[in-house]
């Protein structure tokens, strides 16, 4: 059966290590004397599950609009790199911009 990480999350130290039980990589082993703190991540590096917990945001695409921000980054970069001011600024502003956005939809 595959987990996500809020499901191995959810579970109690017993059901872990039932999960480790049938397991055979190596950061499993010694399961039975680990506590939920260090099993936890030890499971999902075996299993392949991120443990990173996506948050989301309502309202706007937070992914899309960090992705547009380093594309930008790498403008920015590049300006600085040609000593360019007028698309530096120009560049800067449309960072600031999208991230104001980000934060006003975070509150």
């Amino acid at each position: 059966m595959t987990y996500t990480y809020e499901q191995l999350k959810q579970k109690n130290l017993t059901e872990l290590r039932e999960i480790a039980k049938g397991m055979t990589a190596e950061g499993v082993q010694g399961y039975s004397q680990m506590n939920k703190d260090h099993l936890l991540p030890a499971l999902c590096h075996a299993l392949g599950i991120d443990m990173h917990e996506h948050h989301t945001v309502a309202g706007i695409d937070k992914a899309g609009i960090k992705t547009k921000i380093r594309m930008l980054k790498q403008q920015r970069d590049m300006a600085l790199a040609e000593h360019d001011k007028k698309a530096l600024r120009d560049v800067r502003r449309q960072i600031h911009h999208l991230n104001r956005q980000i934060r006003a939809h975070l509150m």
